[in-house]
């Protein structure tokens, strides 16, 4: 499991996909969400939008990402 570290209380789910390196740009972080590919707290979650807090785990294929909030 990968921890990413977010500066903010939330992030949404698209903008995670990003800072994760998942994806390269947010069309592509969308078409993803969208065909179901990705999963928060073991839901499929088709929802760009859908906020994510730490320690929300984040599974794309094999990939499984944990946030956590900086603390900085």
């Amino acid at each position: 499991m990968e921890r990413v570290e977010i500066r903010t209380d939330t992030i949404r789910l698209s903008q995670f996909l990003k800072l994760a390196n998942v994806v390269g740009s947010g069309i592509e972080a969308k078409f993803l969400i969208l065909d179901g590919e990705v999963e928060v707290n073991e839901q499929c979650e088709t929802r760009r939008g859908r906020k994510l807090r730490s320690g929300d785990q984040v599974r794309v294929g094999d990939e499984l990402f944990l946030v956590v909030v900086s603390a900085e």
